[in-house]
Formats: structure tokens, C-alpha cells, sequence
């Protein structure tokens, strides 16, 4: 039961971040212009300055731990190529990018040092198990995101180069980029200017979540709401059982066994909405099955602690 409540209270709110945008667009606070644009901001400055916050305080001589990481990297990597092969059973090709990303992103970074810090008093296996995956998740959702575009006919070489251009370019990117640089070379990230940083990373959830709120359509989700299930099953239940006992046999226990549940189990990441919106996309599957495992991952996430805690294994 205190695990089930730390969840409530760590998905509770994020959930009543998007009905609390919901309702700012219902009041005629919010229209659908301003909310694309908050989207946009938290896109190009927010966003990225958070996974900049996150990888540039880890320190890489400190938690350094190769297996753990290469098995975090493999893993998410096994993770997105099970998610592109399921999504050629839609016929609809225009939710295939949104799909994909929505069934393997996590909010590893926002939810599994809280999550571990709860369990243990302090990060734990966390910031490694980020510098093993949320790189990759980010890469990987501009590359599909790209690929998948709706009324992209085909893959030719201005496709190509556009999309290697819309890479190479993107703030995500960027952000990723400089913070695995600043980590690596050692600099201090502490003082006024980390907590400035900090702050402006610290505004791309909460008006992410308004801004997904405001332009929420229940008829669209309505429409879409066969994949948006699937995926919340694939996102919640389906990588969990098949890579967590993978991770019990290659030894890993306590911590790290958390982060990885955490990396494998825990809600869609409201950044699928940001990215997918201005990248392109509608937007439908990724609020959708934000919604829906924000709501139920409490429960699941109780659920494979209380399994693991049962085995002993934490």
C-alpha cells in the first residue's frame, strides 16, 4: 500500500497537469494556437535544457558500470525494433511514428530517480540506467518520428537528407549532446548557473502537460483508441515481462532491478507529445496513451515491485 500511494502520488499529479490544461482550454484561457505554441517553446528551450540538467550532473567516473549500461542500450534498442515490427499491423500508416514511440519512451529520467530515491534514499542505479537509454530514446524518436511522417511517400534522397538535417539539428539532439559532453569532460555543473539551467528544464513538464491538455480531443482518441490500448499494454506490461526476467538472469538485483523496471514499466513520457506535434505529427496516440499509463502505471508498477519484493530480488 505506501508503494501503490508513492505512485498515486507520483502520476497523480502529471494526470491532473493535463485535465488542469483541459480545462484552462474549456474556460477560454487556453485556445489551440496558444497551446501550439507553449508546445513549440517547450520543444526548443525547456526540454532540451532538461536532458541537458540530467546528463550533465551525472557523474561518469562515479556510477560508470558497463554491463548495466550495455544491457540498458540493448535492451531499449530490442525494445524500439519490437515496437516498429508491431506497428505494421495498423493499417492507418500516418499513427506509425507516434505508435512506436509511445510504446517504448519512458519518463525514465523524470520518475526513476524519485521512484529508486523513495526505495533506497538516494539515486541509486538511475543515472546510469539514463546515460543507457534516454540518449537512445531521444535519437531514436526524431529518427522514427522522422522516417514515419504522415504524407511522406516513400524514402528518397531528399527525404534522406532531410531527415538527417532535421537530426543533426534537433534541440533534443542538441541538449543530449552538450550534457554527455559537459559529463564527460568533468566540468562542474553546481551554483547559478545549474540552478538557472534547472529551472527552465523544470518548466517543459508542466506546461508540456497543459499544453497536451488544451488540445486533448476525446472524439480523435475516441477513434484512435484501439492502438493507443495496445501500446499502453506493450508500454506498461509486455517489455517488463519479457526483459525483467532477462535482467533477473544476467544478475542484476535491488537498485539496479528498480531502474530497470522503471526504464521498462513506467508512463509514456510526455516529451512523445511534444516531439511528436512539432515534428509533424497529430498528436492523437501519443496524449492518448500518455493519459492512459500516467492513470494505470501506478497500479502496474505497484504490481512488478510487489512481485519482485516477493522473489526477494530487491
Amino acid at each position: 500500500m505506501e508503494n501503490l500511494m508513492f505512485c498515486l502520488n507520483a502520476t497523480g499529479p502529471i494526470f491532473l497537469m493535463m485535465v488542469f490544461g483541459l480545462f484552462l482550454r474549456k474556460v477560454g484561457i487556453l485556445d489551440e494556437d496558444f497551446a501550439n505554441r507553449m508546445n513549440k517553446f517547450v520543444f526548443k528551450i525547456p526540454l532540451p535544457f532538461l536532458l541537458f540538467s540530467d546528463l550533465a550532473s551525472v557523474d561518469f567516473s562515479r556510477v560508470w558500470n558497463i554491463k548495466f549500461i550495455v544491457f540498458c542500450f540493448v535492451v531499449t534498442l530490442i525494445s524500439i525494433t519490437i515496437s516498429t515490427l508491431i506497428s505494421c499491423l495498423w493499417r492507418d500508416k500516418s499513427i506509425l511514428g507516434e505508435f512506436i514511440q509511445a510504446s517504448y519512451r519512458s519518463s525514465a529520467a523524470l520518475l526513476g530517480i524519485a521512484f529508486i530515491q523513495n526505495i533506497y534514499g538516494n539515486a541509486g542505479m538511475a543515472p546510469v540506467m539514463i546515460i543507457g537509454s534516454v540518449p537512445l530514446y531521444n535519437v531514436m524518436a526524431v529518427i522514427v518520428l522522422s522516417f514515419f511522417k504522415p504524407g511522406q511517400n516513400g524514402i528518397d534522397r531528399a527525404v534522406l537528407k532531410k531527415t538527417f538535417k532535421g537530426i543533426v539539428t534537433n534541440p533534443i539532439i542538441l541538449g543530449i549532446v552538450a550534457g554527455l559532453l559537459w559529463s564527460a569532460i568533468g566540468l562542474p555543473f553546481a551554483g547559478i548557473p545549474a540552478k538557472a539551467v534547472t529551472s527552465i528544464g523544470n518548466m517543459a513538464t508542466p506546461m508540456g502537460l497543459m499544453a497536451m491538455g488544451a488540445t486533448f480531443d476525446l472524439k480523435k482518441a475516441s477513434a484512435k483508441a484501439k492502438p493507443a490500448f495496445a501500446a499502453t499494454f506493450i508500454k506498461l506490461v509486455g517489455f517488463v515481462a519479457v526483459f525483467l526476467p532477462i535482467a533477473v538472469a544476467f544478475g542484476f538485483r535491488d537498485s539496479e532491478l528498480i531502474a530497470i523496471l522503471v526504464m521498462l514499466g513506467s508512463a509514456t513520457t510526455v516529451s512523445c507529445f511534444v516531439m511528436a506535434r512539432n515534428m509533424g505529427h497529430e498528436g492523437v496516440i501519443s496524449s492518448t496513451t500518455i493519459m492512459l499509463t500516467t492513470l494505470l502505471s501506478a497500479f502496474t508498477l505497484t504490481l512488478w515491485l510487489y512481485i519482485i519484493k516477493s522473489l526477494g530480488l530487491v
